[in-house]
């Protein structure tokens, strides 16, 4: 029957095995091209769009980075338990891989998935999935509710060749559009291109241009404009970690993206300008970071007390906007609430401490003291790293199941509490001497 359907016909039986696949209906069937899935999860939006936020313009905003990498056996996505645990299977504390353990009270029963730890009363431990349109769009609506502005939404560049990955990641990315549009937050993409092969560029740039195209990404009202054009991201350029990329295929895709009219903000080293510790010592970095509208350098893990933010701050944020200044770039520091790296890499527990919401909020305070006038916080949900600030659980399972780290005995909602009031420190609508907001 193949060798005489139409090309329509042929599309369709594909898309429909796809959708049952997905859903779990149909087993054994075959596994969609990368056309189908593109032309299956790749579309305008088309529901309501609240007012909120200013979307015209990134100054003034905290905006949050959001993984939305998640996945559970069983939520439709069909890639089994990701970002849960190291390898395969049931989280459990042989391979788990988060080191904070998100608040799932809020959470219906079809976005609640089990896993193999328990708490303390003895009940199952369960976790979300990203995949999961309810749970995205609560997301959002935590922003609504605290008042942070919006996300980053992260794209790795590595998977593109991917079908697998694009349905996840375009259905994500499909629900933060939806969640950004229905709440009044904005959202923007941000291409994080760790693990991308060498000569590989012109995929994200091709990427980038089917998501503009197909799903008009940037063209609805909530998605994140500056300097009167739609922002998008490019995390990892700079880096001296071995990356197979070189600067001047990241110079192709600036290029790229500012001749299609895009904004665009590069993620950086913490010493990109000095091109020493995480930078490449290379001449062309500073061209390159030139040619685009935004620098953003990536300090997670870069200081570990108040006193070292203070000199962060004096040495590093200060005259990195003087040279930002100098040429014509705006300026976006990366603030985080602690770091742990425990049961992803056996590094030690609760390495940063957040010392009960001090570490983070001295961060709000020194980039407004520098002179900043847009912040990004590094990350909303990321608890594989310990740097999640939506609402996380003080009730873990027990150390003899897995050690995890807490939120200090705060509220669950505390660090999107602070998240908010940092934003009104940074539009000056609170001292920036303000004391540390208590706990509600």
């Amino acid at each position: 029957m193949g060798a005489v359907m139409s090309g329509r016909g042929r599309w369709w039986v594909a898309a429909l095995a796809f959708c049952l696949v997905g859903q779990g209906i149909v087993s054994g069937a075959p596994k969609p091209t990368l056309e189908e899935v593109l032309s299956a999860t790749l579309a305008p939006y088309a529901g309501e769009s609240v007012r909120g936020v200013d979307t015209s313009t990134l100054t003034g905003k905290v905006m949050c980075g959001y993984q939305g990498w998640f996945n559970c056996e069983g939520d439709g996505a069909d890639r089994g338990w990701v970002h849960w645990v190291k390898g395969r299977g049931l989280p459990s504390p042989d391979n788990v891989k988060v080191d904070l353990w998100p608040d799932m009270s809020e959470l219906g029963a079809d976005e609640r998935f089990d896993t193999a730890f328990h708490h303390a009363d003895g009940s199952i431990a369960q976790v979300f999935s990203s995949f999961k349109e309810a749970t995205v769009l609560r997301h959002f609506q935590w922003m609504r509710d605290y008042a942070i502005d919006g996300v980053f939404v992260q794209r790795f560049a590595g998977g593109l060749r991917s079908p697998d990955f694009q349905r996840n990641n375009n259905t994500v990315l499909a629900h933060c559009r939806a969640g950004a549009n229905r709440n009044g937050r904005t959202y923007a993409l941000m291409y994080d291109l760790s693990g991308l092969g060498a000569g590989r560029i012109n995929e994200v740039i091709e990427d980038w241009r089917q998501l503009h195209t197909r799903m008009k990404l940037g063209d609805d009202p909530a998605y994140l404009h500056h300097r009167g054009k739609p922002v998008v991201a490019v995390w990892g350029i700079g880096f001296n970690d071995k990356r197979a990329y070189t600067v001047e295929e990241c110079r192709q895709l600036i290029a790229a993206l500012k001749s299609d009219g895009c904004t665009v903000m590069l993620g950086v080293p913490t010493y990109w300008r000095e091109q020493k510790n995480d930078a490449v010592p290379d001449p062309a970095l500073h061209d390159v970071i030139a040619l685009a509208d935004i620098v953003s350098p990536w300090t997670v893990g870069r200081y570990r007390s108040p006193e070292e933010v203070a000199r962060h701050a004096e040495k590093l944020i200060k005259p990195d906007l003087a040279w930002c200044a100098e040429h014509h770039l705006d300026y976006l520091p990366v603030l985080f609430p602690g770091f742990s790296w425990r049961n992803m890499y056996g590094r030690a527990t609760n390495a940063i401490p957040r010392l009960r919401g001090e570490f983070f909020w001295r961060q709000f305070r020194e980039a407004k003291n520098a002179g900043a006038n847009m912040l990004y916080v590094a990350m909303f949900d990321e608890v594989d790293e310990g740097t999640a600030i939506f609402k996380c659980t003080n009730d873990v399972p027990p150390p003899n199941e897995a050690p995890f780290v807490t939120y200090e005995g705060l509220p669950s909602d505390y660090y999107l509490r602070l998240t908010g009031q940092g934003a009104k420190m940074l539009r000056g609508e609170i001292p920036a001497d303000s004391a540390l907001p208590a706990p509600q």
